[in-house]
């Protein structure tokens, strides 16, 4: 294990697929020189060269259609979105063609692309660079969808998503970028589609992904300073979702609150809900809550941001009100 950050983690994945297989490459806008607009990239083109590490116009279109087609040639391209808000733009080559291809053409073509992209507030970057729009992507069948929680699993879910025959949508929480965490060296994998239980508990399952998982933790701690010990489950993976996770922490505990940055109405934490109904509504002694961003566009003003942006405190409430009533 090494100490790395949550980007280091992400380009040290990148970097290990690259030397794994020639047939990976990365582009994006400013991937190359600049090393992304994150940073996150960076280096990479000294050691791999201007072929494989490309900076690309300023054209979602054409970045993401570059990946359809090197992918269905037989190539693994690793695209990248310079904000996953930004991907309206390009949804016609990642909805009707990469999620579609394989369907269509009788499993004879494979389409092994991965879309990285950032997503989240907390950096004042306002209603055009802020979203959580994971819900868009885990509604397309063909498509998997991916969203870590800390350094380890960003590396070792990178490279499972390159390696997956698949496209895979990687989005990467821009306040996680500089977190720190122990980091397997060398290849290292996390299997697409397993959560993680990353905090044991028996009186609440607090569900949640992705820039939430720091806070779900922290907020996890304060309530077993109340005497409440809750589960923290780490989806990882929205599409495919490990549903045998999920409803054996909620068997166990017999609560859930679902806790998500994107906005509620039609957000990803409404389809884990209705698993838990459907499948699991036996094992609940309480309703399932949610704690989400509000149905608005992201404030610019830090402040109001700050206030938008779900947090601990929003978190311990919601599982006090289903334990204690």
């Amino acid at each position: 294990m090494t100490q790395m950050s949550y980007s280091e983690a992400i380009r040290d994945g990148i970097r290990m697929e690259m030397r794994r297989d020639s047939g990976v490459f990365l582009a994006g806008e400013d991937v190359g020189i600049f090393g992304g607009c994150f940073g996150v990239t960076a280096g990479l083109q000294e050691e791999f060269g201007k072929e494989r590490v490309v900076d690309t116009p300023v054209t979602e279109t054409a970045i993401m259609g570059l990946g359809v087609g090197s992918a269905a040639t037989g190539l693994r391209p690793i695209v990248e979105i310079m904000f996953a808000d930004f991907m309206g733009v390009c949804l016609d080559e990642l909805y009707n063609q990469a999620a579609k291809m394989r369907y269509m053409f009788g499993g004879k073509t494979k389409i092994p692309m991965v879309i990285r992209a950032p997503v989240g507030a907390g950096v004042s970057a306002a209603a055009q660079h802020s979203q959580s729009n994971e819900a868009w992507f885990a509604h397309i069948p063909g498509i998997k969808v991916v969203m870590p929680g800390s350094p380890a699993d960003a590396k070792g879910l990178l490279e499972a998503a390159v390696r997956d025959d698949n496209p895979v949508v990687f989005l990467e929480h821009k306040l996680m970028l500089g977190m720190q965490g122990d980091v397997p060296e060398g290849e290292y994998v996390v299997p697409i589609g397993k959560a993680d239980i990353k905090r044991s508990g028996t009186d609440v399952s607090l569900i949640t992904w992705s820039g939430m998982v720091p806070k779900t933790l922290a907020a996890a701690e304060m309530l077993a300073a109340e005497g409440i010990n809750a589960e923290v489950v780490d989806l990882r993976t929205l599409t495919p979702l490990d549903k045998e996770t999920l409803l054996s922490s909620v068997e166990k505990t017999g609560r859930a609150v679902i806790v998500h940055e994107a906005v509620k109405t039609g957000g990803f934490g409404g389809e884990v809900a209705a698993v838990i109904a459907d499948e699991g509504f036996g094992y609940l002694d309480a309703p399932v809550k949610r704690v989400t961003a509000p149905d608005t566009p992201i404030p610019f003003s830090p402040a109001l941001e700050k206030l938008w942006i779900p947090d601990e405190t929003r978190i311990v409430a919601a599982a006090k009100e289903l334990v204690r009533g």
